[in-house]
């Protein structure tokens, strides 16, 4: 991925983690289209920092062929794709109606990301260095109590880009993986506030760096995240779990 030249689509980029991402690679020389369902916040997004801008909900297959059309349509040099909208909930399954919470992240994290690398994948085969860029978490390798349909929707992401990346590989399209830690974001409530999880900033520069020092990285692995990333191939991740488990205050639910 050539952060200074690339035209990047960024679905889920209105807010947190992807509109840190957004102005960084902008910042860099990237073109940058972000997507969103909220036409107003796009259009405030469009005055404030010049992205390009489509709507689109990312658990509706027509939306997000719609939109992928009109992307190709207007900027047919999009070379880069970076899946990052999600939903992190927690469930309890013992307890009647976690199902719904169940579906609506399976919908947005793993149908979502397979909907647009199916609308894409033709188009990036066709254009000169592409890229697909997965968004997992460090939860995709150490489970968080409250949130188990959220793990494994990232966990499904992690072999998904696995997967896909042997499938392209010689078709000229790179498949790179972010694996995030907790980041102050907004993705669950009090977490932007969570003294133990990363500040945005932080987390978006250093990917940023990563991404800088080496375009063909499969997987962007912030220091921070290591220490979920690799539990099990340390050996010591029943005390990760444990420690993951004691320390994160959403797990007290």
């Amino acid at each position: 991925m050539d952060i200074t030249r690339d035209t990047v689509f960024i679905p889920g980029a209105t807010s947190g983690i992807g509109l840190a991402l957004a102005r960084r690679l902008q910042r860099r020389g990237s073109t940058v289209i972000i997507g969103g369902r909220r036409q107003e916040l796009l259009d405030r997004l469009a005055t404030e920092h010049g992205f390009g801008t489509v709507r689109l909900d990312t658990t509706d297959a027509d939306s997000i062929r719609a939109a992928s059309e009109e992307v190709i349509r207007r900027w047919p040099e999009v070379n880069a794709v970076v899946l990052m909208a999600g939903i992190m909930a927690p469930e309890d399954w013992r307890t009647a109606g976690f199902l719904d919470t169940a579906e609506r992240i399976v919908a947005t994290n793993v149908l979502g990301p397979i909907r647009l690398i199916a609308a894409f994948v033709e188009h990036l085969r066709a254009r000169p260095n592409a890229t697909i860029v997965t968004v997992s978490s460090g939860l995709a390798s150490v489970p968080l109590r409250p949130t188990p349909t959220y793990n494994a929707s990232k966990a499904f992401v992690h072999m998904l880009s696995e997967s896909i990346r042997l499938q392209l590989a010689g078709e000229g399209v790179s498949v790179v993986e972010i694996v995030p830690p907790s980041v102050q974001t907004d993705l669950l409530p009090g977490q932007a506030t969570n003294p133990l999880a990363m500040p945005l900033d932080e987390f978006a520069d250093e990917v940023i760096a990563l991404l800088e020092a080496d375009p063909q990285a499969h997987e962007i692995l912030v220091e921070r995240v290591k220490f979920l990333r690799f539990a099990e191939v340390r050996g010591d991740y029943d005390a990760v779990v444990e420690t993951v488990n004691a320390t994160d205050p959403h797990a007290a639910r």
